[in-house]
């Protein structure tokens, strides 16, 4: 009687054991610390198995700028760049670089800042891709101070705003002639930036700087936006080479939670 109790207790093992030990050993598959081989893991009907995601080491995309632009962003930090410490609108801005993109947002709700070139710049051609979350306002300044005084070239990319129009920040007193825009209401047109926006996907920006009172010309898509000049040189301190930056605008009222600016394949073209 023992005996026989014995043999059916040893069947009953082995019968508990055989799902484990039937498993073959799969490629990215968990090692199973109760039999001590890889093994592929079990997951609910109709998953196929996880694969190891750590034998992967990917390099962001290869960037793609116009022929003659020299890169101003690596892809993968933000080596020649820096978020000022004095910019109005905020000095803590979130800009980080992932997936080969820089993407910004303001941190905390409600702060803004600036991403600035270490370079200065006099005469240039600006390139640059833009992904951005609608709500969300922006800009491209030049010339521009650490504070944030400089020309602007406006992405206030929200209902009512303007893409690409060149404008004053900071206080300077710019007469940058190329009209002031018509007023908001039902009876006005369509804003020529905004109208060459392609929401949702990524787009093209060109910027070109010439002279010590500029003559700024904006692109979209490739589509001109502004061809406009100013009467003077109205940079703070007659200045006729400064730094690039990125704008995150401050206020709640200017972006929306949870969103970003992206950016992507940035360049410079200096020019005579």
């Amino acid at each position: 009687m023992r005996m026989a109790l014995s043999v059916v207790c040893l069947l009953a093992l082995v019968l508990l054991a055989q799902p484990l030990l039937s498993q073959a050993p799969a490629a990215g598959g968990q090692v199973n610390p109760m039999i001590g081989t890889s093994a592929t893991t079990v997951l609910a009907p109709g998953l196929n198995a996880v694969p190891d995601y750590r034998q992967f080491n990917l390099s962001p995309p290869a960037q793609k700028i116009p022929e003659g632009f020299t890169p101003l962003f690596n892809s993968v930090d933000l080596t020649g760049w820096h978020a000022s410490a004095e910019a109005r609108h905020g000095t803590t801005p979130d800009f980080h670089v992932v997936h080969g993109m820089i993407l910004g947002t303001q941190k905390p709700l409600g702060r803004g800042g600036l991403l600035i070139t270490d370079r200065k710049f006099r005469n240039f051609e600006f390139y640059m891709e833009a992904r951005p979350d609608f709500g969300n306002d922006s800009g491209i300044f030049f010339r521009t101070t650490e504070g944030g005084a400089a020309y602007q070239i406006t992405l206030d990319y929200l209902t009512g705003g303007t893409m690409g129009r060149c404008i004053s920040e900071g206080g300077i007193a710019t007469k940058i002639a190329q009209g002031a825009p018509p007023p908001a209401g039902e009876g006005r047109p369509p804003d020529p930036g905004l109208s060459a926006w392609k929401r949702e996907e990524w787009n093209s920006v060109r910027l070109r700087v010439e002279g010590d009172a500029p003559h700024v010309t904006v692109w979209i898509n490739d589509q001109l936006i502004t061809d406009a000049r100013d009467a003077q040189n109205s940079a703070v301190g007659g200045m006729v080479a400064g730094p690039i930056a990125l704008q995150i605008h401050g206020g709640p009222s200017r972006w929306q939670p949870g969103t970003f600016w992206r950016w992507r394949n940035l360049a410079i073209r200096e020019l005579q």
